[in-house]
């Protein structure tokens, strides 16, 4: 039993390795910069995504404004690296704490709010961001864009082709990941899901509520605000429609596809969509037509997504043997006290 429960345990253990192993493989097996264009993007996108399922699919709270804060690392870490002439890594962590700065107090106000009052504030607050972006042309040039973002640097070393900003946003993901795994895993996770169950209950548990939907809000901002500032250092040019509302409704079908309230919804749903519009490119036109219905489909039959589906289903079958295993042993041990019982008779 403890070598069955070993290998078990170990087998998403392999898995999680062969998935890095293949990632970290995929620049030497392909020269098309289109694919890792493509990966980049999908990656980038991922971290946003994971941000908001932290808050939407663990803690309930669901939040539109994931694009505004993405706006907000893309553009603080674009006019650092530009107009400041600040480094990398400086760049960079500024616009993750300011983001998470923007963030906080934005999600002391609009998280004393509730249910469908709480999405509505938290879209207003994504349109204002935009509209600041937009209009702030003193600052962040407005319409007209913020170009000659300079190439990310550490040291000597310049992240200037695409399979050097590959490895870059691969590491920034793995850690996202990594980071969501161990905060689902924790008791914070676990406080998460309570509140999303029942906010009356996990009061009268003794929880602060407003404290732990907080602390869940801020951590998606930055991680909306490290996937922006990400974005602007691949491409190198930002204009306000980054922190469009468009966006944030990207990012929510992302997760409705690959599966709210998982760890690897996000990432299987931003791909798997992702790849389906570059696949539907040709049909411009016609592609929302195509890709309309598709949804409607996979809400009515998939409802908690690609990986909840999955999830649910694994659940079911383990409950299954678990069920079959105990009629079995009810059975053996009824058969044992019959043979005994005869026992005593003879």
């Amino acid at each position: 039993m403890n070598t069955l429960a070993a290998s078990k345990s170990t087998v998403p253990i392999l898995l999680l390795i062969l998935l890095l192993l293949i990632s970290l493989l995929i620049p030497w097996l392909t020269s098309n910069t289109y694919f890792l264009h493509i990966l980049i993007l999908i990656f980038i996108w991922t971290i946003a995504v994971s941000g908001m399922n932290i808050i939407a699919g663990f803690t309930g709270q669901l939040s539109l404004a994931q694009a505004g804060f993405f706006g907000i690392g893309a553009y603080t870490y674009g006019l650092l690296m530009s107009k400041a002439n600040l480094a990398y890594l400086p760049s960079l962590f500024i616009a993750i704490l300011l983001t998470g700065i923007i963030g906080a107090a934005a999600g002391v106000v609009s998280l004393r709010t509730k249910g469908h009052y709480f999405s509505i504030f938290s879209l207003c607050v994504g349109v204002i961001i935009l509209l600041v972006i937009e209009k702030w042309e003193s600052l962040t040039e407005g319409v007209r864009g913020l170009l000659g973002i300079p190439i990310p640097k550490i040291g000597s070393f310049e992240f200037a082709s695409v399979e050097s900003q590959y490895y870059l946003i691969l590491f920034f993901l793995v850690f996202a990941m990594f980071l969501n795994h161990r905060i689902v895993n924790s008791l914070v996770g676990r406080t998460f899901v309570s509140i999303r169950n029942s906010e009356e209950l996990a009061e009268a548990l003794g929880i602060n509520v407003m404290r732990n939907k907080l602390l869940a809000f801020v951590h998606s901002t930055v991680l909306a605000g490290l996937a922006g500032a990400l974005y602007a250092g691949y491409i190198r040019f930002l204009g306000p429609e980054v922190a469009s509302v468009e966006h944030t409704f990207e990012m929510l079908l992302y997760l409705l596809v690959g599966g709210i309230g998982t760890l690897w919804g996000p990432l299987v749903g931003t791909a798997l969509v992702t790849v389906l519009m570059q696949l539907l490119q040709s049909w411009q036109e016609y592609r929302m037509v195509i890709f309309g219905p598709l949804l409607v489909l996979l809400v009515m039959y998939l409802p908690y997504g690609i990986i909840g589906a999955f999830i649910r289903q694994r659940m079911k079958r383990q409950a299954g043997k678990a069920i079959q295993e105990t009629d079995e042993n009810m059975q053996k041990g009824t058969k044992n006290r019959k043979m005994s019982g005869g026992g005593l008779d003879a």
